[in-house]
Parts: C-alpha cells; sequence; structure tokens
C-alpha cells in the first residue's frame, strides 16, 4: 500500500510567513515606540528634573553668615571684637552612617557627649547636605588630625568663622553682654533664614538689645562639589551684609577707675552724660570674663560662677533693688519746697527723734544717742547734716500722694528706658501700690520710713544715677543711653515727655545745700572733699539690711558682714555747670561717707581731668579752689 504523500501548500505557508513578519514588525514597531516615548520623557519633558537632580549631587547651595558688627567706646577702644575660629561639620547626605563616623572622630579627638547632643539636636533640624557643627574651637593640633585622616572621614569638613572675643574681659560685662549658641527657646522665636550659617545670637546686655543691628544679612554661594563632598570650585555668590558696628557714651579709661575701685566690694556705679544722657561707666562687680560664654562654658565653670554668694552673674547697676537711704532726701525737699509743704524759712526742733501722734514708738534719728541735732534745723542743714527727723516732719506734711507722683518725674519707681534688656523698676510705693502687692491700707507710718529711703521704697543704682542727672540739670528729663553711634551716624539725645519746671530759687538751694554736704565742715561727705579743685554736690546714704530695735544700737562687729548696712552715694560735677552724675552703692559698705563717697571722687576726678584735657579753654570746670560756706551763710 503506498503510503499518502503530503504535497506543501505555498500558499498557506506564504500566509503564515506573512502573518509573522507582520506581527514581528508590529512588536518591534511598538517596542521602538515605547523606546522613543521614554526617551523623549526623559530627555524633553523630565530634562530639567534630571538636571536638578544631577546638579544636586555634585552643587550645593551654602549659606555664609554676616559679619558681626563691632562695639567702640566712645573713644575708638575696640570692646566687641570677631576672631577667627574653625569648626569640625559633618554632612549627613556625604556619609553613610553618621553614629559610626561620630564614633570614628571621637576616636581621633577629644569629643564630649555635650558635643554629641548639641550634634544631634542641630542635624535633626538641619538639611541633609547643610554642614552640622560637632565640635568648636578646634587647636591647630586637632586640625592636623583631621587633615592627616581626611581621607577616611568621608562626610566631614573644617569650616573657618568669626567667633566673638571681648578684649576688656570682665571690665564691660554686664553692659556689653556677650553673644552664645542658640538655644531651643530662642530657636522658636527667631526668624531661621536671618541665622542660617551662624549657631550664634546676643543673650544679654547690649549684644542682646542690639542684635538685630549688630547682626547683619546672611549671603549664599553655590559651589561644585566631589563625591566626597569636598568644594571644587564656587560657582555663584551673593555676599552677605555686615552687620552694623556700635560707638557707645562708654569711657573705658573711666571703667576701669570705676572698677577697680569696687574691685574688691559687691556694689554698682553709674555715670551718666548730664547733657546727653550718656552712659559714661557702668559697673557692676564683682563681674566676670564673658568670653568663657562665646566658646562654651564648662559646666564647673558655669556651677561656679552661679553658686558664688557673690553672685557675679547679676547685674547690679540695673537689676539690683536696693532702699536708697538719705540719697533721696535732696528731692523730698525739693519736692516739699516747690509744693509749699514749707518755705525756705522753715525749721524743726530735732531731739534725736520723732513721735507721731496716736503711735507711742518713736522714729529714731541716726545720732538719737547725741541729742539730735538740736533747735533750729532748717532744710539745708537737715540735707547737709543727714537728719532724718526734718525728713520724718515733712514727709507726713507732704503725703505719699504727692511724693509718690513727683518722684517718678525724677525716675524712681519706673524702668529708665535705657537701652539694655532687663532693667528692674524698682519700688515708689503708692497707696495703690500697697493696696495691690500687700493688700493693705497705708499708713503714716509708712510714709515716714519712706521719706528717708526706707520702708517698701527701692531704687536700682541706674535710677539713683538718672536722679542725680535730673536735680544736676535743673529737670532736664534726658533719656539715659548707652549707644552714641551706629557706623559713626550720632543718635540724638531723646528727651522725656515730661520735663520738670520748678522754682529757679529752689535748684539754687538744693544744689548749694548738695554741695556744702562735701565742702562743709559739717557735710556728711567732708572727707572726700580736701584737694578738691571743683565744686562737688552730693549727697551720702545709708540703708539698713536688718531692722534693728529701737532700744538697741548698731553694732557691726555683732551682725555678720553680709547683714551690714549698705553705704551708697550721689553726686554731680562740677556744680556750677554739672557734666557727670552719679549713683553708686557697695552692699554691706556700712557708711556712705567713708566707703561709697571715696570711690565716687576718684570717678569724677578722672572724667573731670580727662574733661580738662580735651577741653583746656572750659570755663566751666575753673580750676579755682572752691571756698565753702554754709547756705546760711550765702
Amino acid at each position: 500500500m503506498m503510503r499518502d504523500i503530503a504535497i506543501s501548500d505555498r500558499q498557506q505557508e506564504q500566509r503564515i510567513f506573512s502573518t509573522r513578519v507582520l506581527l514581528s514588525l508590529c512588536i518591534v514597531l511598538g517596542l521602538t515606540s515605547v523606546v522613543l516615548y521614554r526617551y523623549f520623557d526623559l530627555q524633553i519633558n523630565r530634562h530639567l528634573d534630571y538636571v536638578t537632580n544631577s546638579n544636586k549631587n555634585r552643587i550645593h547651595i551654602r549659606s555664609i553668615a554676616p559679619t558681626r558688627g563691632l562695639i567702640f567706646d566712645r573713644h575708638g577702644q575696640l570692646l566687641a571684637d570677631n576672631r577667627p575660629a574653625f569648626t569640625l561639620n559633618i554632612i549627613p547626605d556625604r556619609t553613610q552612617n553618621t553614629d559610626s563616623l561620630v564614633a570614628q572622630l571621637g576616636l581621633l579627638l577629644s569629643i564630649s557627649d555635650k558635643d554629641i547632643a548639641r550634634f544631634e539636636k542641630h542635624a535633626k533640624r538641619s538639611k541633609g547636605f547643610a554642614p552640622v557643627p560637632l565640635k568648636y574651637n578646634l587647636t591647630e593640633e586637632e586640625r592636623a588630625i583631621l587633615a592627616v585622616n581626611s581621607h577616611l572621614l568621608a562626610g566631614t569638613e573644617v569650616s573657618a568663622q568669626l567667633m566673638r572675643f571681648y578684649p576688656q574681659r570682665e571690665l564691660l560685662t554686664h553692659t556689653l553682654g556677650y553673644v552664645g549658641r542658640i538655644n531651643d527657646r530662642e530657636i522658636r522665636t527667631i526668624d531661621p533664614e536671618n541665622y542660617r550659617g551662624t549657631d550664634f545670637i546676643g543673650k544679654i546686655g547690649l549684644e542682646k538689645y542690639y542684635e538685630e543691628t549688630l547682626l547683619g544679612k546672611v549671603g549664599t554661594e553655590q559651589v561644585e562639589t566631589d563625591a566626597r563632598g569636598r568644594v571644587m570650585r564656587v560657582l555663584d555668590k551673593k555676599d552677605p551684609v555686615s552687620g552694623s558696628n556700635l560707638t557707645i557714651h562708654i569711657d573705658s579709661q573711666l571703667q576701669r577707675v570705676a572698677l577697680d575701685a569696687l574691685k574688691n566690694e559687691r556694689g554698682a556705679l553709674v555715670a551718666i552724660d548730664v547733657k546727653t544722657g550718656g552712659i559714661l561707666s557702668m559697673v557692676s562687680t564683682p563681674s566676670y570674663d564673658p568670653n568663657l560664654f562665646t566658646s562654651g562654658i564648662s559646666q564647673k565653670q558655669y556651677d561656679g560662677l552661679l553658686k558664688s554668694p557673690d553672685r557675679p552673674l547679676f547685674n547690679r547697676a540695673l537689676r539690683g533693688q536696693y532702699p536708697p537711704g538719705s540719697t533721696v532726701k535732696p528731692l523730698f525737699g525739693l519736692i516739699g519746697l516747690q509744693h509749699k509743704i514749707f518755705d525756705l524759712d522753715y525749721s524743726i526742733n530735732d531731739p534725736g527723734y520723732f513721735f507721731m501722734e496716736g503711735i507711742k514708738r518713736p522714729w529714731r534719728d541716726h545720732n538719737a544717742d547725741q541729742g539730735g541735732h538740736g533747735q533750729g534745723v532748717d532744710l539745708a542743714e537737715a540735707i547737709i547734716e543727714s537728719c532724718d527727723v526734718f525728713f520724718y516732719t515733712t514727709g507726713v506734711k507732704a503725703g505719699i500722694d504727692l511724693l509718690s507722683k513727683e518722684s517718678a518725674l525724677f525716675g524712681l519707681g519706673d524702668i529708665t528706658g535705657i537701652d539694655l534688656p532687663g532693667e528692674k523698676r524698682g519700688i515708689m510705693p503708692s497707696r495703690d501700690w500697697k493696696k495691690e502687692n500687700r493688700r493693705q491700707d497705708w499708713f503714716n507710718g509708712d510714709t515716714i520710713n519712706m521719706s528717708i529711703g526706707q520702708g517698701f521704697m527701692l531704687t536700682t543704682p541706674l535710677q539713683l544715677a538718672v536722679m542725680s542727672a535730673r536735680i544736676a540739670a535743673r529737670g532736664k528729663t534726658v533719656v539715659p543711653k548707652l549707644l552714641k553711634s551706629i557706623n559713626g551716624e550720632e543718635i540724638e539725645p531723646v528727651y522725656a515727655p515730661d520735663q520738670i519746671e520748678y522754682d529757679d530759687r529752689y535748684w539754687d538751694y538744693i544744689h548749694k545745700a548738695m554741695i556744702d554736704v562735701v565742702h562743709s565742715d559739717r557735710g556728711t561727705a567732708r572727707g572726700i572733699s580736701k584737694g578738691l579743685n571743683y565744686k562737688l554736690a552730693g549727697k551720702t546714704g545709708t540703708a539698713q539690711v536688718i531692722s534693728i530695735h529701737e532700744k538697741e544700737k548698731y553694732d557691726s562687729s555683732k551682725i555678720d558682714k553680709r547683714k551690714w548696712d549698705h553705704a551708697l552715694f550721689v553726686a554731680f560735677a562740677p556744680a556750677d555747670n554739672p557734666k557727670v552724675a552719679l549713683g553708686l552703692i557697695v552692699e554691706n559698705g556700712e557708711h556712705g561717707s567713708r566707703t561709697a563717697a571715696p570711690i565716687a571722687r576718684k570717678v569724677i576726678d578722672r572724667y573731670l581731668s580727662d574733661y580738662l584735657q580735651k577741653s583746656p579753654n572750659n570755663d566751666a570746670l575753673r580750676l579755682a579752689k572752691y571756698s565753702s560756706a554754709s547756705i546760711k551763710d550765702n
């Protein structure tokens, strides 16, 4: 039987082949279309995206911190400078394991737990490509170690930056303040854009008050980096704007005299230019070196300052609140004269004590054991010899309402408006004040205590200086200021809205009485008059720290020194044309005449000596010695 022989069908084969070719062509064209579409999408549609991503790997925008403005004293002495310092940074995007890198760096350098904690905190709020500081103030040896091992430390960089430096160290700490690293509380309140590239901000003093002026404006630079993050070249740059330079009224030489005079004491002194309100000196002792804070103070050093019983961190000039004692007697006498509470002929009998009707307890005079000041004590004698009984008597006559209201015009009981943060108001008590703060009515006994600067009344050394300046200027109320000029442009004095218009006769009378406090044989500050070749007007004060029973006598030998009376002094000079006024306190210095007044004399001597050298023909500073005579003789 013959097998069936398959006969090929050419047409069928041709159809199959054609179908397969067509199908393959469709597949090829489809795939080609996909490739072409993807190519178009990548090269045309998403070209900018990929260029941007590519540039991100090699091009970065870096912030450039502005140079902080400098601070000078009135004579051009540099008080706040900027000096180069080196910082070790880590760029998180340039390292695979930040923790491992930090541990590796810890084997090469001394890196504290505090450094690591601060780094981790900053890294959390930083962008990955931005450098995050790990260790500040690298030494030359540490920089050399990092340079030798740089090939093992991908993601690290050493940057140079300017750090604040205070060449005068402890001389002006409480006035200038200092800068420090931005903390968590500050980061929530500042504009982060203004602080890109810097970790520092003004903490206290002028550095804080004029932070915006001193800071400047941040700049940027576009840089190209290699795979290790090292900068190869700068592509574009926008320069930062440096902060403004400040000149302040402070005379650093006068400041040194005041600091040296107070160096072994706890106290404060403020000296003011009577005509401009410029602060010539502001000292609070003890002081400390602010450079400790700019570079990162150790916990041990900080604890030493914080726990010291002398409280060096406390700005006594601005924030210390003390009973003013007898330093307010010229002011209260002036108020009494102006408002006709008594006249120039008014006098009292002072047996050494004062009784208030209805009260059995007497108010004693400081010399009650000697029988008081005797008969015919008028206002001049009460100021010159500091007679308490006179002011007990007239204080009750004037009343708390008048004394409180008028004292405010002289700067007591309110902030003075000085350009420093944190000023305390002090207390100029009133009926409303006692009602609000003590939940009690005001009594005449309260007025008696306040009439000699005791009781509820508290003032700051700055307020005492302002009061003295306004008495010296016969009611011209210039607001105290530290800033003298910005980038050489002078700042005009600021006048308080309420000028004090008192009778010229009363200004003359009070000025002469304050002159006799120093120059007469009976004055409480006569001890500093020897060798004076100008007229110095002043008033001593002694303020109790603890209460003494009426039948007991103050005896410092039986009391701990920190409970001794405070010594105070206010003054202005030269009295015939005042240039400078001051207020000062020596904590637990006991007597204003023996402790505080000699310090004031040194400061005023130095200021007027310098003033004479700069103004040799100034008639206001005549060198003829003052032949003292009492008010009564005049």
